[in-house]
């Protein structure tokens, strides 16, 4: 009902244009309070606020009904959701989906695809999805998570306000520090499941940005194998 119904009918309702600004604005207000509570104790509210708000994104991004200033309270209420997910359940048998981290990136997507987002904006989302990339304690990405964190950094790269000393900074960040997973990344939970996830995302980053034709995106590609070679 939840997958296959509600969510379905909500795209398509959106996507056909069916809904005036003023419920898209409502929805939108709606939506981010929902974001901003506290987790139920099922865990299925959340991620599914942010895919539906993934949709409002989107018609803003097609026909723009949001102000600057507007656009910029989304920008911040979906950075602090997917900084702030820490439940990492994907597809469970009987339950169906969280997803919450692919949840968060699929707005994240929106957002970074959206002419109009600042500087702020997408910094605020390039600190959100390095948050997820490779989060703590002995979190295994198995449902393409790295996959939908990575999508929103390549729409990104193609802005020209993010230079290439930017881009190297960002990945930077996502290489090992001296926190004590890293330290023997081999020798525990923490520090294997941080080396699978961020090889994921570094793999899934440099394998479209080594396909594309767009030299924007395509400059990632060499971060991506540089964050592969740092990991032990």
């Amino acid at each position: 009902m939840r997958d296959g119904f509600a969510f379905t009918l909500w795209s398509e309702g959106l996507r056909g244009g069916h809904l005036s600004p003023a419920l898209l604005r409502h929805a939108n207000a709606r939506l981010q309070a929902a974001l901003a509570e506290p987790d139920d104790a099922a865990g299925f509210r959340k991620p599914f606020a942010a895919l539906a708000l993934s949709e409002v994104a989107r018609a803003d991004r097609i026909a723009p009904f949001l102000t600057e200033a507007e656009l910029h309270a989304l920008a911040a209420s979906a950075a602090a959701y997917l900084r702030g997910v820490t439940d990492y359940r994907g597809f469970v048998a009987s339950e169906g989906w969280r997803h919450g981290v692919a949840h968060g990136a699929d707005l994240m997507l929106q957002l970074a695809l959206n002419p109009r987002l600042g500087r702020a904006d997408a910094e605020l989302l390039l600190g959100a999805v390095a948050a997820q990339v490779a989060p703590a304690g002995p979190v295994y990405y198995v449902h393409g998570e790295p996959g939908r964190l990575a999508r929103p950094i390549l729409y990104l790269a193609k802005r020209p306000d993010i230079d290439d000393d930017a881009w190297a900074a960002w990945f930077k960040t996502l290489h090992p520090d001296t926190s004590v997973r890293w330290q023997d990344a081999h020798a525990g939970e923490p520090g294997l499941a941080a080396v699978h996830n961020s090889s994921a995302f570094a793999q899934a980053v440099y394998v479209s940005a080594s396909e594309t034709a767009d030299p924007q995106i395509k400059r990632l590609a060499p971060l991506a194998v540089e964050l592969i070679k740092t990991l032990p």
